[in-house]
């Protein structure tokens, strides 16, 4: 005999002890499932990397021309060239080189840094930041939106986290190259170098003083090194 479980369609009261225990939990899980699977409309998203990169991003690959080889990236192996002004070079994973993390919210990228080499104060507007040293020492630091800065010299296997958009940076103290893996809550987070947005493009001198208080022999400098105009 079927125990009598419900004593109405509406508001259904339960009888079995054990049940009673273990409908609430399942509950709780199924919805959770639920709400899973809905969001989850396909398994992935791999980039269509031969087709236009538009503003909502590059188009599904056809499922049936996805291979394997789209989850797997073999480009962060060997080290980027340094010989630059900044001797750092970021060598990425994001979505428009690897296919496979397209829509997943997730990229990876290394960092090389030579002798004294910097990234410049930067923000990443589509993503959080996670660095982590294999070798080498890296100052490392961002500013919160209240100009608070926390910053700390890291050393092999340190972690630091740089939440998204804030302004930040890293600089290689050491007496050696320094080498770091990063991962982003983004498959595209972007990457926007301060000193570049302002002196490395065709904005007026005369601007670029009026909102940065530098004179301008400094601010013609500036643009001279990093080939801005005007």
């Amino acid at each position: 005999m079927v125990p009598k479980l419900f004593t109405s369609r509406l508001y259904p009261k339960i009888e079995h002890p054990f049940l009673e225990k273990m409908i609430l939990p399942s509950f709780l899980i199924f919805s959770l499932l639920s709400s899973i699977s809905k969001a989850a409309v396909q398994d992935f998203c791999v980039a269509d990397l031969t087709g236009p990169d538009t503003p909502s991003g590059f188009a599904c690959k056809k499922p049936a021309k996805v291979t394997v080889d789209d989850f797997v990236f073999s480009g962060l192996g060997a080290g980027g060239n340094t010989s630059n002004i900044i001797k750092a070079v970021l060598t990425t994973a994001f979505a428009d080189k690897f296919g496979g993390i397209n829509g997943l919210g997730i990229s990876v990228a290394r960092l090389d840094m030579a002798v004294g080499g910097v990234v410049p104060m930067h923000t990443h507007p589509g993503g959080s930041e996670v660095l982590i040293v294999i070798s080498g020492t890296i100052c490392a630091g961002f500013i919160s939106l209240e100009n608070r800065v926390y910053f700390k010299s890291l050393k092999k296997g340190d972690i630091m986290v740089f939440p998204q958009g804030l302004i930040h940076f890293q600089i290689n103290t050491g007496r050696l190259p320094a080498l770091a893996f990063v991962s982003f809550s983004s498959e595209r987070p972007g990457l926007q170098i301060l000193d570049f947005a302002l002196f490395a493009n065709d904005l007026p001198s005369e601007i670029v003083e009026q909102t940065t208080f530098l004179d301008d022999a400094q601010v013609k400098k500036l643009k001279g090194v990093l080939g801005g105009t005007g």
